[in-house]
């Protein structure tokens, strides 16, 4: 199954844009990444170039992302993981950058409780939970444990298609 999502990002400076209820209407409206700003626009009562500037000025802006998820249950021969990490010491961020660039992460949190980071990792025939950690995680410096989550069921997951 494919099906459009949108993601909201943090600015670089760590802020969000300021979003009122016009962008957060657009929002909703997206939830079908395929549907027209004109039909955007006829629905909200507003003009298809209002619309159109207000997404380009979210996307330029780096809070609105549109993109294609795809259930990994779907595709044969991928499985999705989540993997809670500890770490020897407190450099969640680099850390975290760190992580959101190997090979099969699709995305990384910096969460509270007993990990210090999540992440969501899809997996496939081709590239197993072996060769992640060998050949990914073990080059990540400072590392102290991981615990692995195999999702057996998903409801309402859907990722972009990494590979």
């Amino acid at each position: 199954m494919f099906r459009a999502a949108l993601f909201f990002q943090a600015d670089d400076r760590g802020g969000l844009m300021k979003i009122d209820e016009t962008n957060l209407e657009i929002f909703r409206h997206l939830r079908d990444g395929r549907k027209s700003f004109k039909k955007i626009a006829e629905e909200m009562n507003l003009t298809e170039n209002t619309v159109r500037a207000r997404v380009k000025k979210l996307v330029d802006e780096q809070v609105l992302e549109i993109t294609g998820l795809v259930d990994p249950e779907a595709i044969g021969g991928h499985k999705v993981i989540l993997v809670g990490v500890r770490l020897r010491n407190m450099e969640l961020i680099k850390r975290g950058e760190e992580f959101s660039k190997i090979k099969g992460v699709v995305s990384v949190t910096v969460v509270t409780g007993r990990f210090d980071l999540f992440l969501l990792v899809l997996l496939k025939e081709d590239y197993d939970l072996l060769q992640f950690y060998t050949e990914e995680v073990s080059r990540i410096p400072g590392v102290e444990s991981v615990e692995t989550f195999v999702v057996y069921k998903g409801y309402n997951l859907k990722v972009p298609y990494i590979f």
